[in-house]
């Protein structure tokens, strides 16, 4: 039953009977933890008016000390259970604050109802002005970096799918998948859930960037039920978030431009790492050798495409363990490849035909 189902009574009983679990908190709070927590607020349900007849409330209260813990408590009034807890400035509020966190709306919308000093009032307000700054600032590549965090951890989790045969354990980690998209999608829109999880959907709805058909894939999900159902469906939601994740990422993150300076060292790197190591796998006849020098070939490649800006090189789609050959011809017309960017630049490789050489220019300083 929502408190609009309720009569009049009924929610006023409900109210107060918040009200005296309030004041019991703020009483202990001001007796016991005087010097340890700060202040006191409410957010959730009761804060949004979204509450229902069997809501808890959900208290925040920030502690300045390890010993303001001890007024956490659990526990069951009537039907209804409790969690009171604390959350420290260090590490929540500031998490929130950089807008870290996916409880964002516990520190931007909540209701102080007790504070403790004016200094801790001062002190709140500078971390929510924080969180807000950032807010407030359009979409863009901070955005898409936060976004890239619960990207991250949305394909871990896929994963964890594929490697469990137990429904229950299948359909969680799809579960999980679906919570860090759900994130992904507030940053790539530089926003945060306002409401509770039953009002995902409808604030989902007000974001300008969200995939096509996201609401019948995240239903997909959530519906499925077999194992490869889950499976299935919590790809295809991960592919079309990712999709939308990859096209903001072009058009707000602007890629580097390599130059003179940033590219200095990095084929004499590629040659030192990774050529004889190639060369070496294809005359040993070594296919698992090769494998792991292409690997580590293709992961400074797209390293140097990510953070320097040269060309996205791929190797690894050369290789084929009955082929040594062609891998170890097609890498060295990608270093070649590689080379001529150095040559745009205007570097030079660092090359030596003594040690003679080499020691007179290493010495120069």
């Amino acid at each position: 039953m929502t408190h609009l189902q309720m009569n009049a009574a009924e929610r006023q009983r409900l109210l107060d009977r918040n009200e005296l679990l309030i004041q019991m908190v703020i009483e202990r709070a001001k007796r016991d933890f005087a010097e340890d927590i700060a202040i006191i607020g409410l957010t959730g349900s009761f804060s949004t008016g979204d509450y229902h007849a069997a809501s808890d409330l959900d208290l925040i209260i920030i502690n300045n000390t390890d010993r303001g813990w001890g007024i956490s408590s659990c526990f069951i009034l009537g039907e209804i259970g409790y969690d009171i807890y604390c959350t420290p400035w260090e590490t929540r509020i500031e998490s929130q604050a950089k807008l870290d966190s996916p409880m964002i709306s516990h520190l931007v919308d909540m209701q102080i109802l007790y504070c403790a000093k004016p200094e801790y009032m001062d002190k709140f307000t500078s971390y929510k002005q924080r969180a807000l700054d950032m807010l407030a600032k359009p979409v863009g590549p901070e955005c898409i970096r936060r976004a890239g965090k619960w990207m991250d951890q949305a394909k871990q989790e896929y994963t964890n799918t594929l490697l469990s045969d137990e429904i229950g354990a299948v359909r969680y980690a799809a579960g999980e998948t679906v919570y860090n998209l759900l994130y992904a999608l507030t940053h790539l829109n530089n926003t945060y859930f306002k409401r509770g999880i039953k009002r995902y959907l409808e604030e989902i709805g007000t974001f300008r960037y969200v995939p096509e058909d996201f609401a019948v894939r995240y239903m997909a999900v959530i519906e499925a039920g077999t194992q490869e159902e889950i499976r299935s469906s919590a790809l295809a939601l991960l592919t079309s978030v990712n999709g939308l994740y990859r096209k903001l990422t072009l058009e707000f993150v602007e890629r580097p431009v390599p130059d003179y300076s940033s590219l200095g060292g990095t084929y004499e790197e590629l040659w030192c790492n990774c050529r004889n190591k190639v060369l070496a796998g294809v005359e040993q006849a070594d296919a698992a050798y090769l494998y792991h020098a292409a690997l580590s070939a293709q992961n400074f490649l797209n390293e140097m495409s990510e953070h320097k800006g040269t060309p996205a090189l791929d190797v690894m789609q050369y290789f084929d363990s009955g082929k040594l050959d062609v891998f170890r011809d097609q890498f060295l017309l990608v270093m070649d490849q590689y080379l001529n960017e150095y040559i745009r630049v205007g570097r030079q490789v660092e090359r030596y035909a003594s040690f003679q050489e080499l020691y007179e220019q290493f010495m120069k300083g």
